[in-house]
């Protein structure tokens, strides 16, 4: 029976990131993986639907320039193909070269499908074989799949999760998404971009992206809807069926009404949920939340030497946090005095129209949590490098204590390189530091980060514009609850 240091099942983002970090330690590990090395992070999520975005992205710009749609299905997928062939290249020739040509042979990989015999022993299936292996240790990395309810018929031809969407041939002439979260807004920016779908997008509340603040979520929704995007909001499926080929949906809104619709194609957008089915895990006495997570403290299951990374534990499912989640738990087994992870502020982007991106905390959560903040928003016309690219459509807004020492909190950015735009207030706050240090640095000129830098001499009655005289377009106030105060009047 082959021994390893460390046996990592599950070959996505997290998984990946877990046998690498081992191989630092100088671990023998293996790393198994059922289906894709690469999991949905690559194949089905992040760089497949994030290509399909800067695809469309692209051909907005090229009909802005033209006046003519150059989009097609055909272009966007070959754009898709190369981008996935050259990630996935990139992994199994690093693989390949750590097995066969490296002498400390640390690194082994098998694809077959794993299950726990007990805490050490994992049994591996693959086409023609079954055996067992032993390890000291194990990290569960087998991530999530698309949330389905018995109710829809989904067949991944005419009714899609995410999974399928590459089943597709052509552009569809009509699609609903049933979601209004990230991923469902996400789609419906890439499809309503491409300017040859018409986009229906089902949202239970009066406005989409529910768990962010409510101008940002105006922001992509007026957007969405100037796209061409039909928003039902208020409303839940009452049912959705296949009939000849074609999506019938049928909706009740919150006033009783009810409204029938046919479309193409239709696109489930409801979640996801943990691979835990197949692998054993009560063998190896690892238990579940009730919501069917695997309970974890920093990483670790209820068995001492079982760790867990990505999307399979309740925490943040992101590739970033996940790949972060499969280094930590390597260097909790094999290093000494690592901190514990910290969720907090961690940073995020999202693919809208325009795009979005995020750290800490934001109006919306200051107030479910009674706290008084300070903020700082300024519009993307105000700076000289938005104007440049006459992309002036978004903002960038600061969130600091409502005290003297105005600790940064949270920043919010909607618009042109929003998600390079926040790494240095996510610096910021990571380390601790003063909103000062921003206030005081050169920032490159003309930039889009020099927004930022306005937005906190705001704060700190410094600004270049004045938020009293360009009302509009710039905004310093109190939030205290419901209550907004702006600070010239305090």
């Amino acid at each position: 029976m082959e021994h390893y240091d460390l046996c990592v099942i599950g070959g996505g983002p997290s998984g990946y990131a877990a046998a690498m970090r081992a191989i630092d330690f100088g671990k023998k590990v293996l790393l198994i993986e059922k289906d894709k090395i690469g999991g949905t992070g690559l194949f089905n999520g992040a760089l497949w639907s994030k290509t399909m975005w800067e695809y469309s992205e692209r051909m907005v710009q090229v009909k802005e320039e033209t006046g003519v749609n150059h989009a097609s299905f055909e272009g966007m997928m070959r754009m898709v193909d190369e981008a996935l062939f050259e990630r996935k290249f990139q992994m199994t020739v690093h693989m390949k070269l750590l097995h066969e040509e490296t002498e400390s042979k640390l690194f082994h990989y098998v694809k077959g499908k794993a299950s726990f015999v007990d805490k050490n022993h994992i049994r591996i299936e693959k086409k023609n074989e079954e055996f067992t292996i032993h390890a000291d240790y194990v990290v569960i990395a087998t991530g999530s799949r698309p949330r389905l309810i018995n109710s829809i018929p989904v067949d991944e031809k005419i009714i899609f999760t995410s999974d399928g969407l590459d089943n597709l041939n052509k552009l569809p002439e009509s699609l609903v998404i049933v979601g209004a979260g990230v991923i469902g807004c996400e789609f419906a920016t890439i499809f309503s971009n491409l300017g040859k779908t018409k986009v229906f997008l089902i949202d239970k509340g009066d406005r989409i992206l529910p768990f962010e603040d409510e101008d940002v979520a105006h922001t992509v929704m007026d957007n969405l809807e100037r796209n061409g995007v039909v928003i039902h909001k208020n409303s839940s499926l009452n049912k959705i069926e296949v009939i000849e080929g074609k999506v019938h949906y049928q909706l009740k809104y919150n006033d009783g009404s009810i409204a029938n619709f046919t479309v193409d194609h239709a696109l489930i957008s409801i979640g996801r949920v943990p691979n835990v089915e197949d692998l054993n895990l009560e063998a190896a006495g690892v238990e579940l939340t009730p919501a069917g997570y695997i309970k974890d403290f920093d990483t670790q299951t209820t068995t001492p030497n079982i760790y867990v990374a990505g999307d399979i534990s309740a925490n943040i499912a992101l590739v970033n946090v996940g790949e972060r989640e499969g280094r930590h738990a390597v260097a909790r087994i094999f290093g000494e005095n690592i901190k514990p992870l910290v969720y907090t502020n961690i940073s995020t982007i999202m693919f809208l129209n325009p795009e979005v991106a995020s750290v800490g905390m934001g109006e919306q959560e200051a107030q479910k949590k009674n706290i008084s903040v300070k903020v700082a928003k300024i519009d993307y016309s105000c700076i000289a490098r938005a104007i440049a690219m006459r992309k002036t459509n978004g903002f960038f807004k600061i969130i600091v204590s409502n005290d003297d020492e105005m600790r940064l909190l949270g920043m919010r950015a909607v618009g042109e390189h929003a998600s390079s735009a926040i790494q240095a207030v996510a610096y910021l706050i990571h380390t601790n530091q003063s909103i000062e240090e921003l206030a005081v640095m050169m920032h490159p000129h003309p930039s889009i980060i020099e927004g930022i830098q306005e937005c906190v001499r705001m704060l700190l009655g410094k600004s270049i514009y004045k938020s009293s005289v360009f009302k509009d377009k710039l905004k310093c106030y109190v939030r205290d609850n419901d209550v907004c105060i702006p600070l010239e009047k305090l």
